[in-house]
């Protein structure tokens, strides 16, 4: 498997490159309140700008149900990109109407012209294969090659991840290119100790990474929502705790093969219980034995890992060479439930070991915790994608760039 770099696309000066980013942030309104992928996308602006070429910019942002929504406009991420891109940037207020076109037909060498959402137009993520294709063609008029940069949607068989890939001389990005080499290394030869996090809502969202990680770590610890499920199948009370009653067996199941295969499966000591979902809501430490028996009562909720637990997490993470982690603690966006959270984040950006954050709701916990990325090793762009990758899925945006 050799992915396709820019090398392979040879001299630039003058060509039309058609780029797919993912500029998926998240707004409030419109003020951008994550920026970490836009300023991961500079570097692959800034070699293809550089070397003259005309940077045709493609992205989804949200879900607007295949037509235009003026909550999901990337005016304000071409907005934020002229602010840091040495390159002139323009945006054109659609994708493959008559603005785009004429903006593309103006374009000088040097520039990024940012396109609108792709998802206003319903072949973007269409089913049928003719519509998505006819829908690649007409974003691919007039491009000398593509770029795939938008590592959070390459597990999608989608129009602009998959097809331009398809239609013409097409490579990955440097964003793609960095997450496949830094995740290869999480499965092939990881430095031991091996450590890996997981955390967030569901068990059955990491049901694949367990079982493809499970043969190649040292230690699992288990945290966030996630954890009840594997608590309630030790035979724990757990109140009102989110779980997952259709997962308790392949959780037991998990549990055995670890103990047989010598794996630390290292779960919470002690929780954060809650007496609702909310910011203000009473909450008291328990032991993982006791979780029922707080002042709160037995319809209490776990919002949190506890600082006994949080400790030893860190312990662990500190002591590996090692650490993946994908998934808080608790509920972060809570001051009261985000210290497992901050206390995982701080272990990591603290220890020497080889550490990646796995995207998603673990990239933007760490900086709304006020963690900056050059903290950790590296800090995936690709929520949903870094996890199939190292579930050992193909993903379709990378099978078409010769991986």
């Amino acid at each position: 498997m050799t992915l396709r770099t820019l090398d392979s696309l040879g001299q630039l000066a003058g060509k039309t490159i058609l780029v797919r980013f993912d500029f998926n942030v998240p707004l409030d309104g419109e003020r951008i309140t994550d920026e970490g992928r836009i300023r991961a996308a500079l570097p692959t602006i800034d070699r293809l700008t550089r070397a003259g070429a005309k940077v045709v910019g493609v992205s989804h942002l949200g879900r607007p149900q295949g037509q235009p929504d003026g909550r999901f406009t990337l005016a304000p991420v071409a907005e934020r990109l002229a602010e840091l891109s040495d390159a002139p940037v323009a945006f054109a207020a659609d994708t493959v109407g008559e603005t785009a076109t004429e903006a593309r037909r103006n374009q000088q060498p040097g520039s990024l012209l940012l396109l609108e959402n792709l998802r206003f137009d319903p072949r973007e993520t269409s089913e049928d294969e003719v519509e998505r294709r006819a829908f690649a063609e007409e974003l691919a008029a007039g491009a000398d090659a593509f770029v795939s940069d938008g590592f959070g949607v390459v597990h999608r068989k989608q129009a602009s991840v998959y097809d331009l890939a398809l239609i013409l001389p097409s490579a990955a990005g440097l964003i793609v290119a960095d997450e496949v080499g830094v995740l290869s290394g999480l499965t092939d030869a990881p430095q031991k100790p091996y450590t890996v996090v997981l955390g967030g809502s569901k068990v059955s969202d990491k049901l694949g990474v367990i079982e493809h990680l499970l043969p190649r770590v040292n230690a699992l610890l288990i945290g966030g929502g996630m954890a009840f499920t594997f608590l309630k199948a030790q035979g724990h009370a757990i109140g009102a705790s989110l779980v997952e009653e259709d997962q308790l067996d392949t959780v037991r199941g998990y549990l055995r093969s670890a103990d047989v295969q010598g794996v630390d499966i290292v779960l919470p000591t002690d929780i954060v219980m809650a007496a609702g979902f909310a910011p203000d809501a009473e909450h008291a430490v328990a032991s993982t034995s006791a979780l029922e028996q707080t002042s709160l009562g037995a319809t209490a909720l776990g919002l949190d890992i506890g600082p006994e637990s949080a400790e030893a997490f860190a312990s662990r993470i500190v002591s590996s060479n090692t650490v993946f982690w994908n998934g808080p603690m608790g509920v972060f966006e809570m001051p009261a439930f985000a210290k497992g959270t901050e206390q995982v984040a701080k272990a990591l950006a603290e220890t020497e070991a080889f550490t990646v954050v796995g995207g998603g709701d673990s990239a933007a916990a760490v900086r709304t915790l006020g963690f900056e990325d050059d903290a950790f090793s590296h800090i995936s762009t690709g929520g949903g994608a870094s996890l199939e990758f190292l579930e050992g899925k193909q993903l379709p945006g990378l099978e078409v760039l010769g991986w």
